[in-house]
């Protein structure tokens, strides 16, 4: 118990002492006037102290945001096989935990910043004295004053600040960095700092300078890399630039010395790594997939979703950190890019230079640094992009965007200063190379899930990212005719049906009355031989009696495009896609289900959780945490039935025919169960192939984006081969298994001249083979054939081969899978194709 007299004498000094202090104030305020002048100057620093104080205070942001802070993050994209293909950055930035850095790293950075980090508490005063005294030093020399910031203080001008000159800031990052030592550790105040602090060339944090300045990560660093690194927080664009090599250099061997004195490093590790030099790599390994084309596609779809900016959202593209999952098979891409290029390439042939690949005026400065920012280029064999600097008769010289030049040889009559152009290596200087003007679209997919493997959209879309297989509208030829039959086949045709091929009479009105058009293969054919050999006039009477308008829906049902009801749309007279029409036909090989073709599987957030996926189908039961004994529960087939399975059956199977025997014979000795289809366009202005199994289906065109005559190539001799080179460079891939038939279809031998049935003989792979297995619906399968229905298809047979022959003896070749003579005007009136 305290003793009550103890405590009133411990008062009663306090008192007499505070009263003897304050009479001893009063007596020198009333007896010495510097006192006084002294004492108010006092009172008007420490008020005026305090007021700064709170008005800085009052503004600052709240350091407790940092424990929530997210930085901008790139997108990154992985592939088919979780590898990763692509960033979408406009700043390079990786995001690493504080256990990721190497130790040396963080010592380099503590030896050439902030030696006291782990000890003070956000500010050091010798620090900070220095820079107030250096600041003193400098004013009104227009020199800016060396900042005499901490790491945390860092920390607080890149995150919450601005970068601006002033002692208002300074104290303001005073402030928050006392703020921020008392929210976060040390360890996350330096995981912050080495991932945000700006390192030039567009990089922000430790890991995305380490691959900008050294293409390696971090933990891969060596002790000279790591100090460099260490050095850029100073003046990152002066120490990065090949001019300043020897500042760099000391600055470097500085942050070395100040390592061996904090007893980071040993001497002779330090005089190690001063022996190096800087090296600095001028360009990148190619980090990015070379599909262009579709990773184009999936940053459009993606900033559709989900925004561009982090103004639009926190799941911005650039800025979100999405983790974004695509189909894109980098086997398949490979095989597309290359096939396409080749099949176009071929075709270019010796035509010689086509002209520039842009032109760059040179009143508006250096020519190589205009073509640097264009980002024009080419990944094509070891050809590089230029600009023609000079040109005087046959010498001219070319630069790059690296800034190099060298002699150009090759030279076109028409190449001026300022032409961009297509260069090859040759001897001690480069060649003019042409790129071809004639252009084209490759997609693969997969026909059972819509997901999209592969897509190719021109020749290289650093040429130009205008993509051909999802953006140009083009006429599809007579790769629409499939689902002419398959409206036939809905309406009352089998595949044996016999069709006239003579003629086709349409009626006109009552003013024109009826028009007919001649030239057909003479007589009447089974629907799968107008289909194997593209026969027009059979397609319209096809069209025709199943009723144009059942066409069209059919048309529009498999989202190929939407048309009015003219016979000429009938033959491919309308525009579409190749993304349509490969979709189109993978309805065929997954029985008659649509899906929507899809190239991102599921996107992901920056912490993994998904928030976005293509396949939305529920399975309310996988996940019990006991089975409850009723049957497994399973997925429902993804897409919707957009024709009878049956139908699409029926129809792949005769586009097997066009292979085996038809229009695309040139990939029959792939060995595949292949079906498809040739389409050529009037003129022909655009010429088609699409085709595959039930496992994979290919779509090619090839055209100029003006439209013009391709001098009669056809499907079948200029897109045909293109698809047979990815299918021929991923054979591996394929498996050989055949079709697999839908409930209600019955396989039955018939003659494949009458479309009779027969029961003698079996089918065989041959091209001349008379007995094939044909495709019925239930209740639809055809009579048998008689000696007089053999006969009569003999004949037409050898008469067939005797029109051959004298059509062969022309001066015109003919076009016989795809032209009728008679039906060009007819379909010109339409403004359509034969």
């Amino acid at each position: 118990m305290v003793d009550s007299s103890s405590f009133q004498s411990f008062h009663y000094r306090i008192r007499r002492e505070a009263s003897g202090l304050a009479n001893w104030v009063r007596g020198k305020w009333a007896d010495s006037r510097w006192f006084r002048r002294g004492a108010i100057l006092l009172g008007v620093l420490l008020a005026g102290w305090l007021l700064l104080w709170a008005v800085l205070a009052k503004d600052l942001p709240d350091a407790e945001t940092l424990l929530e802070y997210e930085p901008q993050l790139p997108t990154v994209v992985r592939g088919v096989d979780g590898g990763i293909v692509h960033s979408y950055a406009r700043e390079r930035r990786v995001q690493l935990q504080y256990a990721d850095f190497p130790r040396q790293l963080i010592e380099a950075y503590l030896a050439a910043e902030d030696k006291t980090f782990f000890s003070h508490g956000g500010i050091d005063a010798g620090g900070l004295l220095g820079a107030v005294v250096d600041y003193v030093s400098k004013l009104g020399s227009g020199e800016r004053a060396v900042g005499g910031s901490t790491i945390t203080q860092q920390v607080a001008k890149n995150i919450l600040l601005t970068n601006e000159y002033s002692i208002t800031r300074k104290l303001k990052e005073m402030l928050l960095a006392r703020r921020i030592e008392s929210v976060l550790t040390k360890q996350e105040i330096l995981e912050l700092y080495l991932n945000e602090i700006p390192l030039g060339r567009r990089s922000f944090g430790v890991q995305a300078a380490a691959r900008a300045y050294f293409d390696k990560d971090v933990g891969d660093l060596d002790l000279h890399e790591a100090a460099f690194l260490a050095i850029l927080p100073k003046a990152p664009e002066t120490y990065s630039r090949a001019k300043f090599a020897d500042v760099a250099m000391e600055r470097r061997n500085f942050v070395l010395d100040q390592m061996v004195e904090n007893d980071f490093v040993t001497q002779a590790e330090a005089s190690a790594a001063k022996a190096r030099p800087l090296g600095l790599v001028t360009q990148r390994r190619e980090r990015s997939a070379d599909a262009g084309y579709f990773l184009e596609e999936v940053r459009r779809q993606l900033i559709e979703q989900f925004g561009e900016t982090p103004e639009d959202g926190g799941n911005s593209v650039y800025g979100g950190g999405l983790w974004v999952r695509t189909s894109l098979d980098m086997d398949m891409q490979e095989a597309s890019r290359d096939a396409l290029r080749q099949g176009l390439m071929n075709f270019h042939g010796g035509r010689g230079w086509r002209g520039p690949i842009a032109t760059i005026d040179p009143d508006n400065g250096d020519l190589a640094s205009q073509l640097a920012s264009s980002n024009l280029s080419i990944n094509y064999q070891n050809w590089r992009v230029g600009v023609v600097t000079e040109r005087a008769g046959n010498r001219a010289t070319i630069a790059f965007g690296d800034g190099t030049t060298a002699p150009l040889t090759g030279l076109p009559d028409a190449l001026r200063v300022g032409h961009v152009t297509a260069a090859s290596p040759d001897g001690n200087g480069f060649r003019v190379r042409s790129l071809p003007e004639v252009s084209g679209g490759v997609v693969v997919q997969d026909p059972m899930t819509g997901r999209v493997l592969a897509m190719q959209g021109g020749f290289d879309s650093r040429l130009g990212d205008f993509n051909r297989a999802t953006q140009a509208q083009r006429q599809p030829g007579s790769t629409i005719k499939p689902f002419v039959y398959a409206t036939g086949l809905d309406n009352g045709f089998t595949p044996s049906t016999q069709v006239e091929n003579s003629s086709y009479c349409y009626y006109q009105g009552s003013q024109l009355g009826e028009k007919c058009f001649r030239g057909g293969r003479g007589g009447k054919y089974p629907l799968r031989y107008g289909l194997e050999q593209s026969q027009n006039i059979m397609t319209v009477q096809i069209a025709m009696e199943s009723g144009m308008p059942n066409v069209i829906n059919t048309f529009k049902a498999l989202e190929i495009g939407s048309y009015d009801p003219y016979p000429a749309f009938a033959l491919g007279a309308g525009e579409t896609t190749v993304m349509k029409m490969v979709n189109a036909y993978s309805t065929l090989a997954n029985h008659g289900r649509l899906n929507t073709p899809t190239l991102i599987d599921y996107v992901q957030d920056r912490r993994g959780k998904v928030i976005w996926r293509a396949d939305k189908r529920e399975c309310t039961r996988c996940k019990m945490d006991e089975w409850d004994g009723r049957p497994m529960p399973r997925l429902k087939p993804l897409g919707k039935q957009a024709m009878d399975a049956r139908t699409a059956f029926q129809v792949m199977h005769m586009l097997e025919g066009v292979v085996t025997r038809g229009t695309g014979r040139r990939l029959k000795d792939l060995g595949l169960p292949l079906f498809g289809k040739t389409g050529t366009t009037t003129g022909p202005t655009d010429v088609w192939f699409i085709g595959g199994t039930q496992q994979y289906i290919v779509g090619a065109y090839v055209g100029y984006d003006q439209p013009r005559n391709l001098g009669g190539y056809e499907g079948a001799s200029l897109a045909a081969p293109i698809v047979k080179r990815v299918i021929a460079d991923t054979r591996k891939r394929w498996r050989e298994d055949p079709a697999i038939a839908p409930a209600g279809v019955r396989m039955v031998r018939v003659d494949r001249r009458t479309g009779k049935q027969v029961y003698e003989g079996w089918p065989n792979d041959g091209e001349d083979t008379a007995v094939i297995w044909e495709a019925f619906k239930p209740d639809t399968e055809p009579p048998r054939s008689t000696a007089a229905d053999e006969i009569e298809a003999r004949r037409k047979e050898i008469l067939e081969l005797i029109r051959r022959g004298a059509t062969a003896s022309q001066q015109r070749p003919q076009r016989e899978s795809e032209e009728v003579e008679g039906l060009e005007s007819f379909v010109e009136e339409q403004g359509g194709i034969y």
